[in-house]
């Protein structure tokens, strides 16, 4: 298929998505309203939420749309947190595939644009000659930069497809179960700043030293 249909298709996408209200529609207030009759809809059609969930979250995570955070702990309450996290790590980690891949093959002239504006995009770009895959797995494990750029960036090196599943898939899986086990308690959660305390920051940025370990110890070495 031609290029532009394929951006016409994604412009779409966007637009229906911000013409039918996406963001109010996936805000946390209006699921906590509607957190009974979403139980009860997903406890009659099961398999259909959860085919239904999983293909959003594909799609919000392709497009970057915003969200995210407030359908992770949609899954985490509809479905519980093994199923949740399951879900959210497959789904995130498609849409993160389908991201390199428009990136890389489709949309690139636009998306390396979109990084030469931001300094930040470079010192992104920059780490990955070290050491790719822990360097991938520490921004997937740390959230330091926006989900969205660490999905762009790496379609712009040498990183191949398969390193780059590999890593988002071990990476997002912490933080993946984080969200889905607060989903459980959905109700009580009053703001999303409630999600990112301290602990649960510190958790996260240890893993992710952790994978910067071969790093280090590699430049530690003698030439």
């Amino acid at each position: 298929m031609d290029k532009k249909y394929w951006i016409v298709g994604l412009l779409m996408v966007v637009v229906v998505f911000f013409l039918f209200d996406g963001p109010q529609i996936l805000s946390l207030e209006n699921i906590r309203e509607n957190r009974d009759a979403l139980l009860e809809f997903t406890g009659r059609h099961y398999l259909s939420m959860l085919l239904l969930c999983g293909i959003g979250y594909i799609v919000s995570t392709a497009f970057s749309l915003p969200g995210g955070t407030v359908l992770s702990l949609l899954l985490g309450f509809l479905f519980g947190r093994w199923v949740g996290t399951f879900l959210i790590v497959i789904s995130a980690t498609l849409g993160a595939a389908a991201v390199f891949w428009l990136a890389r093959y489709l949309l690139a002239d636009w998306a390396q644009k979109r990084l030469q504006q931001s300094a930040l995009s470079q010192k992104l770009l920059n780490g990955f000659d070290e050491d790719a895959f822990n360097y991938l797995l520490f921004l997937r494990l740390v959230p330091l930069f926006p989900f969205w750029l660490v999905n762009l960036a790496p379609a712009f090196t040498s990183v191949s497809m398969r390193t780059y599943l590999i890593t988002t898939f071990i990476g997002i899986a912490p933080g993946s179960f984080i969200f889905a086990n607060l989903g459980q308690s959905l109700g009580s959660i009053d703001s999303l700043d409630q999600l990112f305390s301290w602990q649960t920051l510190l958790a996260l940025s240890l893993l992710g030293g952790l994978s910067l370990v071969p790093v280090l110890s590699k430049r530690s070495q003698p030439k």
